[in-house]
């Protein structure tokens, strides 16, 4: 959690993270954390955002809305920073809930 709220406080410029959303995040990513493969999003490569949007956005969030998610997975890859290379599941989950306005989902 500390590396996850690192990252939101000094790579995002969230002064003071919402814990409780960020700990959905985390459960939410389920047993990807701990595998180095999966435990960071590859934003550069389309399969990658297409499986976040469909499991992640689609199902967990219930969003259906394309649009939309494209344009939350953006946002977040943006406030992460394009320049940053291991951007964190947890942290950009985090980021496309809050985006969206879904953090309750993940309470």
């Amino acid at each position: 959690m500390e590396k996850y709220v690192a990252d939101l406080k000094e790579k995002v410029g969230e002064a003071r993270p919402d814990m409780a959303l960020l700990e959905g995040a985390v459960k939410a990513c389920g047993p990807a954390i701990y595998k180095s493969d999966s435990a960071t999003v590859a934003a550069s490569q389309k399969d990658e955002l297409e499986r976040i949007k469909k499991t992640f956005i689609g199902k967990k969030l219930g969003v259906a809305d394309e649009a939309k998610a494209d344009a939350a997975i953006a946002e977040a890859i943006e406030k992460y920073g394009r320049s940053v290379r291991q951007k964190h599941r947890p942290v950009v989950y985090y980021l496309i809930a809050k985006s969206l306005r879904k953090g309750s989902v993940l309470k």
